[in-house]
């Protein structure tokens, strides 16, 4: 691992040229690319900052909706698998009817609802909250 610049310094370097440098001298679709091209270096950083904050809650969270009190994975890679695996979980009791009403409902529609706020902060930040 290096130490300096770090994946998320270089990120914004490039975000930076792109729109101070880049975007101002270009026309047309080049210029609309740029910025398409800036937005996704912006959300490849925040979700490289974000990742491990946001799969840590969507795990603690579903751990409560399920009813499961195993400890998060210590990898990020299994965290993000044993994430994906309890959603399936989740799905499967939402399809099977468990999310219908009750108290259970009010909970799984809590943990969706932070859930999607931190889909936001990543793809949109001005928009989540």
């Amino acid at each position: 691992m290096n130490d300096r610049p770090t994946a998320i310094e270089l990120l914004e370097a490039v975000s930076r040229f792109l729109r101070d440098d880049a975007v101002p001298v270009l026309e047309g679709h080049p210029k609309y690319q740029a910025r398409v091209a800036a937005n996704v270096v912006d959300i490849v950083a925040r979700e490289l900052e974000s990742e491990e904050r946001h799969l840590t809650g969507e795990w603690m969270r579903l751990g409560e909706v399920l009813d499961e009190e195993e400890a998060a994975p210590a990898s990020r890679e299994a965290l993000r698998a044993s994430v994906r695996a309890r959603n399936e979980i989740l799905v499967a009791r939402i399809r099977d009817g468990d999310a219908d009403g009750g108290a259970w409902r009010h909970r799984v529609l809590a943990h969706l609802r932070q859930t999607v706020s931190d889909k936001l902060e990543v793809a949109r930040p001005r928009r989540s909250g």
